[in-house]
């Protein structure tokens, strides 16, 4: 146990069972799983507040809490003499500030300004509220509270709700270096995939034959029939992982990972199919753009697009989402058929466009203006938000 001597700042990052709320994880996935909180007491009466690691869950657009507490001894401390630091910490070691607070003195960094604010739940509240959740905030935080020279960190991981979906270019198969990949989900409204988003598609029933890059810089690839032509049939299932490769010279394909949408994908009807230029010019027409690859995922998965119709999309491939199977649109299991990149100028098929709430959304974030004066008006009155998150 701790002394007073050996630990004058007692802190721990844990999970505020309080927060708790439902979400639109696929179910079955991570039923009945609880994180213990044990509260032990030392020979001095401290308390030890102590957790496993856990993560908070929101998606795009949303508003999550990053939970830290801490505990210090003596308790008349200053509170002017804290400083609260959260920092981003990405798998290969590197630091991004986030936020930094020294009693009254606050200071937001890069693309977190606007959107970061201290709770302030109460004494030894380090919690912090993240609002307009972006696809790059996924990961993992580290919060550090610091008075004099002691200090404490935790972690907290932030997940996002959303889904993975493998992607190569109209070049072909297998002809991405890494930067490349990075670029080419960024263009279709996604980023690249983790190793536990991927880990967690393959659990979803993901089987995909080609290896792509994922964001740690790995290339990896999920298989759940195994099959000579994909590792060999006496392999188990599983996620393939060929370790860490050489960012630029190396090519594969790409695994994204995108999330819920500010807007709606939906197939424009017409009474006859156009080629991609008349595609474009049509959703255009209609006051939206061609949807990306990424949004048809994003429907697909919260929106439950269902269409049996193949439409071109913003990159020129031809796609077509399935909620429900049927045996003429495409085998028995649910997903997003891929029908290839076919010749824009001479073939012909509908067309997926996507329009953006712009009336109700603030910075095209998919926060609306009541939601955000309302988290305001929480913030302010030191209550915690009502979020649209799991706490796992």
């Amino acid at each position: 146990m701790f002394s007073k001597e050996l630990q004058p700042l007692i802190f721990v990052a844990f999970i505020l069972t309080s927060a708790l709320s439902v979400s639109s994880s696929p179910a079955g996935i991570e039923k009945g799983r609880r994180k213990v909180v044990h509260v032990l007491e030392d020979d001095t009466g401290a308390v030890i507040v102590q957790t496993a690691p856990g993560k908070v869950v929101t998606h795009r657009g949303g508003s999550i809490t990053l939970p830290c507490r801490f505990h210090h001894e003596p308790e008349n401390v200053d509170p002017a003499r804290i400083r609260i630091k959260w920092t981003k910490v990405t798998d290969t070691l590197q630091f991004e500030d986030v936020f930094v607070a020294l009693g009254k003195q606050q200071r937001v960094f890069g693309s977190y300004r606007g959107r970061v604010f201290l709770e302030q739940a109460g004494p030894g509240d380090a919690s912090v509220i993240i609002q307009n959740v972006t696809l790059e905030d996924y990961g993992r935080y580290e919060c550090e509270v610091t008075n004099d020279m002691e200090d404490d960190t935790g972690f907290v991981n932030l997940d996002l709700e959303g889904v993975v979906f493998p992607y190569y270019p109209r070049e072909g198969r297998y002809k991405l270096n890494y930067y490349q990949a990075e670029d080419a989900c960024k263009k279709q409204d996604a980023i690249l995939a983790s190793h536990s988003q991927l880990h967690k598609a393959w659990l979803e029933g993901l089987d995909w034959c080609n290896a792509g890059w994922l964001e740690d810089g790995s290339v990896q690839y999920p298989i759940s029939h195994p099959r000579d032509e994909c590792g060999r049939k006496d392999t188990p299932a599983g996620v393939r992982n060929y370790g860490y490769r050489h960012k630029e010279d190396e090519r594969y394909d790409g695994f994204c990972f995108t999330s819920k949408l500010n807007g709606k994908v939906y197939f424009l009807k017409r009474f006859k199919k156009v080629n991609y230029a008349e595609a474009i010019k049509a959703c255009i027409r209609d006051g939206s753009v061609a949807a990306k690859v990424g949004q048809l995922y994003a429907a697909w998965k919260f929106q439950l697009l269902d269409r049996c119709e193949a439409g071109w999309l913003e990159d020129g491939s031809i796609r077509y989402p399935i909620v429900n199977p049927r045996s003429r649109c495409g085998g028995s299991q649910p997903g997003v058929r891929n029908l290839g990149f076919p010749d824009k100028k001479f073939r012909l098929y509908g067309v997926y466009c996507f329009r953006e709430n712009k009336d109700e959304a603030v910075g095209g974030t998919g926060k609306t203006k009541s939601t955000i004066a309302s988290l305001t008006r929480r913030k302010s009155s030191n209550s915690i938000p009502v979020n649209a998150t799991k706490v796992i």
